[in-house]
């Protein structure tokens, strides 16, 4: 059987069950292409599937994506006696140190959003301002990426000071409060891009590229590299891995904690509210923020284990 038709049903099958299945679907894209479209699956060596896991360099977190994106379709090649073995690693390469996210201070953030309107060097497929408006959202409203360039007109309601987070990343829908200032910049670029001409049609994107389609996210990721260079930040702690675009959401939720602690508020009986905010599905996935910031949340670390666990003891 054909590698390429047996990713395509396999994909087909774990779509069926209620899955995305995006991020392993292009794994195993990948794959394919890497070893080509014609490739019969009974043909596929050991020695390939090492070679398309190790990829250049020193193993990183994405072998073990990779890797884990095979391992299910192997598993699921094997029960329907496609192949009768695996010709996946037996040895496990140990997964890398979990790279700390970047908490830009406040000179930094400024820093960013400055360099926001002047990083083109010539004219790009996104607007500064645009971009600029962006940024202001993921560290305002604590968002991923992906729920920033999957907004519509429709899901931004500046009357509410209210946006509708949807299909989020574990396929629930959240609504998410802002602030005065947010608002009142969300509201300056709906005039903006209203005045720009763009569609005004309630199920159109919010955020748009300059012919007016979609941002992907290479895009936005792209442009806040050369931000990122122009306004000079970078991280001196591990020079491998630069400050990212995913790391603003980490700065909205440690200063967060960190203006609830010094004014003295019960951070334990907070962190819940945060935690929905976030989108987390668990209570424990907001306590990682508390290993981002200094001595200052310390005594909030202890406190929220303490409550955590507690929470879970009354549930046994």
């Amino acid at each position: 059987m054909k590698l390429h038709s047996l990713i395509t049903q396999y994909v087909t099958y774990r779509q069926s069950l209620g899955e995305k299945f995006i991020t392993n679907g292009n794994v195993l894209k990948s794959f394919n292409r890497f070893l080509g479209r014609s490739k019969n699956l009974s043909d596929i060596k050991s020695k390939q599937v090492n070679s398309f896991l190790a990829g250049k360099g020193a193993i990183t977190i994405n072998w073990h994506k990779k890797h884990q994106a095979l391992r299910g379709f192997y598993r699921y090649a094997l029960s329907r006696g496609y192949v009768k073995s695996s010709p996946l690693p037996t040895i496990i390469p140990q997964k890398p140190q979990r790279l700390t996210p970047y908490i830009y201070n406040a000179k930094e953030l400024k820093d960013l959003l400055d360099a926001a309107l002047i990083y083109q060097g010539t004219r790009g497929k996104l607007v500064p301002y645009m971009v600029r408006t962006i940024l202001l959202l993921l560290y305002g409203a604590g968002l991923r990426i992906g729920e920033v360039i999957n907004l519509s007109l429709a899901d931004v309601d500046l009357t509410q000071s209210l946006l509708i987070i949807r299909e989020t990343k574990f396929f629930k829908t959240r609504l998410v409060p802002i602030g005065t200032q947010l608002t009142q910049s969300l509201f300056l670029y709906v005039l903006w891009r209203k005045r720009e001409g763009f569609s005004q049609d309630p199920q159109s994107p919010f955020f748009v590229r300059r012919d007016g389609k979609a941002i992907h996210y290479h895009n936005i990721d792209l442009a806040f590299r050369l931000i990122r260079k122009k306004a000079g930040v970078k991280r001196t702690d591990h020079p491998r891995y630069h400050p990212r675009l995913h790391d603003l959401r980490h700065a909205f939720a440690v200063h967060r904690l960190t203006t609830w602690y010094k004014e003295g508020a019960d951070v334990q009986e907070l962190l819940p509210v945060l935690s929905v905010y976030l989108g987390h599905s668990k209570l424990e996935d907001t306590s990682v923020y508390l290993t981002m910031t200094p001595a200052l949340l310390d005594e909030a670390g202890h406190r929220f284990q303490t409550y955590a666990f507690s929470k879970e003891n009354s549930h046994d």
